[in-house]
C-alpha cells in the first residue's frame, strides 16, 4: 500500500471539554516518546536536526490522534 492511499478519517464531532482533550494530547505524547517512531541512523537519518526537532514532531502526532479518539478521560475527571 503506498503513502498516499492511506485514507484518515474525518475528525467525528465531539464533546470532549477542552482540559481533558490536553489532558489525553500529554497523555498520548508521553506513550508516543516511548512506543512511537524512533530516528532513523545512518545515510537517511536526519541528523541533528532530527534529534533536536524530533519532539515537535511527536507532538503534533499526539495532537492529531488526541482530535481523532476520545481516550475517556473527560468522563473519568467528571466533566462530561
Amino acid at each position: 500500500m503506498h503513502v498516499s492511499q492511506i485514507q484518515v478519517p474525518p475528525p467525528t464531532e465531539k464533546s470532549t471539554p477542552p482540559a481533558a482533550e490536553k489532558l489525553e494530547q500529554a497523555f498520548l505524547e508521553e506513550m508516543l516518546k516511548y512506543c512511537g517512531p524512533k530516528s532513523a541512523d545512518g545515510a537517511f537519518g536526519g541528523g541533528i536536526g532530527e534529534d533536536q526537532f524530533g519532539s515537535f514532531l511527536t507532538q503534533e502526532y499526539a495532537a492529531v490522534m488526541a482530535a481523532q479518539i476520545d481516550l475517556g478521560f473527560g468522563k473519568r475527571m467528571g466533566l462530561q
